[in-house]
């Protein structure tokens, strides 16, 4: 028979990471306090003993602590994503050292004897807070190791998505997750049950969650795993078994008394598009501004060594429109307006072609590319005038990248794809660039697409940017 048992290892994580960051940002500023006061022999703007200022950060600490539960730091879905987690804890030691900068305003209390101890204390404060659940996570993962905190999972469905989600949750000390079984009729290496009445009578273990990826015809068989999951206080979630249906920005509205779920094709909707379409604006100009004199270098490397600056094409955007992009020359100017086929074909090597889209669209040494564009392609420099592209509103500065009609059209789900403007960089940018096949760049195009969040879009920024610097899979 089944045991029931409720894991609180998530709740108990959240917790430590409470007082974790609680105790490391009152290190990082009890260290802020000693550089400033005891080593540094400048006049300090007031005299605040250690021990009141010490008081005074704990009191004060707890409402940064709130802010850190404001933006999710305590939540799965975002200590459990790296990038994710550093992203918020940088935003959040800026928001918390200007509560605590408010705090000492507002009430008149003199809580830093000097500025440079706010300064030290959100420098030092982040790199503890960094440390410390850097720390956080190799402790968790290893108590995942020996069996500790572990959810055990059962996974009901004899769909691909069973086995799809069986093997992705089957590394249980990177995951937390341990599948007992699955009831389906061929579960790979899993223990496997045919019937959920046959799991409940013969699994040992404790239960934390039940995954179905299928609805019975018999109506009757999907109540009593829901029933059971709610009077056993389990876990439980379905997956539909048409996953279309279920992606973008979705919404639950009465209709004639009766619950309506409305499914639209991508995230980016409503107040999501005026927040983009401002940040694109502000950031663009000040990359254009910023970037400026090594655009002009570039425009005379590239006039004086291949005769023209720059290279433009039509290709697709938003709602299939049209548009011209804009690129430093990287390639002959007589393989404009040709696909790589019909270039290799006019220098007399066709079989490039072939070797080019196995590569996943690239080609070392590609003689199509001139010595300086070689040079422009792996810093991605070639990509800067498309800033322009960004400021007409043709492109956002994140999004699907934007293609050529002939290549986009081959592919099934393309709709999807241009229900959002094209991007300048985009996941399947930051995610292998060159190491990755078509499809694969097209399938995280639409899941870019479908999952859409402004924090998403300041993540792919900050992972081009280390992507560029790195030359990683650059074209």
């Amino acid at each position: 028979m089944i045991q029931v048992m409720k894991n609180n290892a998530s709740l108990a994580y959240a917790f430590l990471l409470i007082v974790g960051d609680f105790l490391a940002l009152l290190t990082a500023f009890s260290l802020a306090y000693v550089l400033r006061v005891k080593y540094d022999p400048r006049p300090l703007i007031e005299q605040i003993p250690a021990l009141s200022y010490f008081f005074a950060v704990a009191t004060v600490l707890p409402f940064w602590i709130l802010v850190h539960a404001f933006i999710g730091l305590y939540n799965q879905g975002v200590y459990e994503r790296r990038f994710a987690e550093l992203g918020r804890l940088l935003v959040g030691s800026f928001l918390g050292i200007l509560v605590m900068i408010g705090y000492e305003f507002v009430a008149h209390a003199g809580l830093f004897p000097a500025r440079l101890v706010a300064v030290y204390g959100l420098v030092i404060g982040f790199i503890f807070l960094v440390l410390f659940r850097t720390l956080a996570q190799l402790l968790r993962r290893s108590l995942y190791g020996v069996g500790m905190g572990v959810s055990n999972v059962i996974v009901i469905g004899d769909t691909e998505a069973t086995h799809q989600i069986a093997q992705s949750i089957s590394n249980t000390q990177k995951t937390g997750l341990k599948v007992l079984a699955v009831v389906a009729q061929d579960s790979g290496f899993f223990k496997s049950y045919s019937s959920f009445d046959e799991a409940i009578k013969h699994l040992r273990q404790p239960v934390h969650s039940i995954i179905q990826t299928e609805l019975y015809r018999d109506q009757d068989k999907n109540n009593e795993i829901l029933r059971y999951a709610q009077q056993n206080h389990i876990s439980y979630r379905f997956v539909p078994g048409n996953t279309d249906l279920f992606v973008g920005n979705i919404t639950v509205e009465l209709f004639g008394g009766l619950p309506m779920i409305s499914v639209h094709q991508t995230a980016l909707i409503g107040w999501g598009r005026i927040v983009k379409r401002l940040f694109d604006l502000l950031t663009a100009g000040l990359l254009i501004v910023m970037t400026s004199p090594l655009m002009l270098l570039i425009a005379i490397i590239n006039k004086l060594t291949s005769g023209s600056v720059f290279f433009r094409q039509t290709r697709l955007t938003r709602f299939n429109s049209e548009f011209r992009v804009y690129k430093f020359r990287s390639q002959y100017k007589k393989y404009d307006g040709t696909t790589p086929e019909k270039a290799f074909e006019l220098m007399g090597k066709p079989e490039l072609a072939r070797k080019y889209r196995e590569n996943g669209d690239f080609l070392h040494d590609d003689p199509r590319i001139t010595p300086f564009g070689s040079f422009l392609r792996k810093t991605s420099l070639d990509e800067l005038p498309q800033l322009f592209n960004v400021i007409k509103g043709d492109i956002s500065l994140v999004g699907p990248r934007a293609l050529v009609a002939s290549e986009l059209n081959a592919y099934e789900r393309k709709h999807a794809i241009l229900s959002v403007k094209s991007g300048m960089t985009g996941l399947a940018q930051v995610s292998g660039r060159k190491d990755i096949n078509f499809e694969e760049r097209r399938k995280l195009d639409v899941y870019y697409v479908q999952n859409w969040s402004f924090w998403g879009d300041i993540v792919i920024l900050l992972k081009t940017i280390r992507t560029v610097l790195r030359s990683e899979g650059a074209k």
